[in-house]
Parts: structure tokens; sequence; C-alpha cells
């Protein structure tokens, strides 16, 4: 069975050091994609804005700075408030974003409540899969064994001479 873990919350988008503009948006987590988290922004216009990544890179994140590339996480403070900053990128732009520290760890404690650190292959049943995958069929005895080559009939160009 399908477990959705969601939360709505505002997430401030950093336009200078002075100015943030709040932004609502949606975590989610599925126990059918267990590796990853969705955050979803609502931006005003017809389509939202929607980003996955690893879940793990998130729980990292709230500790201590990571990630690299298109996403990076670290936890800050900012006038006394514990905040983790998510810096974006993509070939549309850059973001910077600030979120609540205790909002998402708690989302994020739900999650690991739902799905505990290493048990996600697991539920994706990859194991099994592999075996059935691998395992041997009765077609396989159909393929030809390949020729043996017999040693005393190898013609070089130097036999006989």
């Amino acid at each position: 069975m399908d477990t959705v873990v969601e939360r709505e919350l505002e997430i401030d988008l950093v336009l200078s050091p002075e100015r943030t503009v709040p932004v609502p948006a949606r975590l989610m987590y599925r126990s059918d994609d267990p590796f990853a988290v969705h955050i979803t922004f609502h931006i005003g216009s017809d389509t939202p804005v929607n980003w996955t990544f690893a879940r793990e890179l998130l729980v990292e994140g709230v500790f201590r700075p990571c990630g690299y590339g298109d996403v990076r996480i670290w936890p800050t403070k900012i006038d006394g408030r514990a905040v983790l900053s998510v810096a974006l990128s993509s070939p549309d732009g850059d973001a910077l974003l600030e979120a609540s520290s205790a909002a998402v760890s708690a989302w994020l404690e739900r999650t690991l409540t739902v799905v505990p650190p290493g048990s996600e292959a697991e539920l994706l049943g990859m194991d099994a899969g592999l075996e059935r995958l691998l395992a041997p069929t009765p077609a396989d005895d159909l393929w030809p064994s390949a020729p043996r080559r017999d040693p005393a009939s190898d013609e070089s160009p130097d036999a006989g001479s």
C-alpha cells in the first residue's frame, strides 16, 4: 500500500539579502518512490514548479551543508531562527529558498517513520525483480553452446614448414 506524507508551508524566495517573497509550497513523499522527496512551488502561474531530489540529501542538509550541482542544502540561522537554505539551479535560472527548519524536520521525521532509512530498496522489490530477470528459463537451453576449437586442427601460417 502506497503511503503519502504531505505538508503545506510557506518558503521564502530570497531576492536579495534584504528582500524575500513568501512562496506557497507543498512537500510530498510517497512510499512507492522511497528514495525521493518532491517539492511543488505555487508561484502564481498556471503551472506549478516541481522539484524532485534524494530524500537522503534533505536529511543530511538539515544537519550540515551538502549537495552539489542542481540542489544544495544547508542549515543556518536568520534573526535567531533555525532555517534550512535550499539553492536550486536549472537551465531556467537559479533560486535561493529559506524554509523553517522545524517545519521541514517534522515533516521529514514523518517520512522516516513511514520508510526507515536503509529500507527503501526493499519497498521497490529490486532483489526479487533481479532474481526474476536473471533466473534461467527453458529457452536458455536452446542457445547453441560455443563451438570448441580443436588445437590439433589449428592451421597457422608456420604449420608444416
